[in-house]
Order: C-alpha cells, then sequence, then structure tokens
C-alpha cells in the first residue's frame, strides 16, 4: 500500500487543523482506504457518530479513488449515502473507495464504504465528481504536504 500525501489545511487529512480527523488515506492503485476511530465529540445524538462526519469520510475516499485511478483531481458534484447501522464512538472503522466509472476525463463515478471490525457495511454511498481543470490545481496544490505530482502524474488537458 502507498501512503496518499497530506494537505495542511483539509478538515479531513490537514495535518495543521487543529480541529480536523487529521486521516493518513492508503492505495493499493485501485482503492483508496483509511482507519479511524471516532471520539465522543463526533456524535449527533444517542451515542451515534454523526451522519455528515460518516459522508465527509465516504466522500474523501472516493474523491481520493478518483484522483488515484483518473491523476485528476476532482470535486463532489453528487453524493448520496445510505447509512445501515449506526457507528459509536471509540469503535474503529474502515472506509473504503473506489473508481466506478471514468467518462471522458471530466466526470467520474465512485463507490464507498465505511466498515466496521467485523466487516459489517455501517454506510455505502456513490458520488459523482467533476474533474478540476489543469490550470486550476495549482490553486490546492500548495496546501499538500507531500509529493502530490508523484501521485497524479502528469496532469492530462
Amino acid at each position: 500500500m502507498q501512503t496518499l500525501p497530506t494537505t495542511k489545511s483539509c478538515f479531513v487529512c490537514g495535518r495543521q487543523n487543529a480541529h480536523g480527523l487529521r486521516l493518513r488515506f492508503e492505495t493499493d492503485g485501485v482503492r483508496v482506504q483509511t482507519r479511524l476511530t471516532f471520539r465522543a465529540e463526533h456524535v449527533g445524538f444517542q451515542n451515534t457518530i454523526h451522519g455528515g462526519l460518516i459522508a465527509t469520510l465516504l466522500d474523501e475516499v472516493m474523491v481520493w479513488a478518483c484522483g488515484v485511478r483518473t491523476k485528476r483531481f476532482a470535486y463532489c458534484a453528487e453524493m448520496t449515502v445510505r447509512y445501515a447501522h449506526p457507528l459509536r464512538p471509540g469503535i474503529e472503522a474502515l472506509a473504503i473507495g473506489e473508481l466506478v466509472s471514468n467518462r471522458r476525463d471530466k466526470l467520474f463515478e465512485a463507490r464507498g464504504e465505511l466498515r466496521d471490525p467485523q466487516n459489517v457495511v455501517l454506510a455505502a454511498a456513490t458520488g459523482k465528481y467533476l474533474a478540476i481543470k489543469p490550470g486550476e490545481l495549482s490553486l490546492i496544490g500548495e496546501d499538500f504536504d507531500g509529493d502530490i505530482m508523484g501521485i497524479l502524474g502528469s496532469m492530462p488537458g
């Protein structure tokens, strides 16, 4: 597995974001994954992790999966999440994302899952992502701590 670069400010992976999750992502070249244990301050109600945080996590593994497979960064255009089981604080979960389709290097479709230690799917998501134009990458590229071009390679036009 290859560890993906992080950013300075991202809520999910930003190393300098004091209020963020500060996660590290890995890829086998096809799928992207991360493990995390949400804390008590991440609950919505009734000792259940807030669904918005789960959606944020699934969005992040899906957008990284798009980037790893297509060598393009993208923005989320549409996302659907189905919550199957609650996640409690203190339980380690595995988030996995993978690219499903690539339409002319402009629109990507991905899917993601959040699983508990017994491999039960807690939430599943699908998303559509719009590729960032190469000229716009410099706006976000400066925020990365690692070698983002080593992951993305040469950006197609």
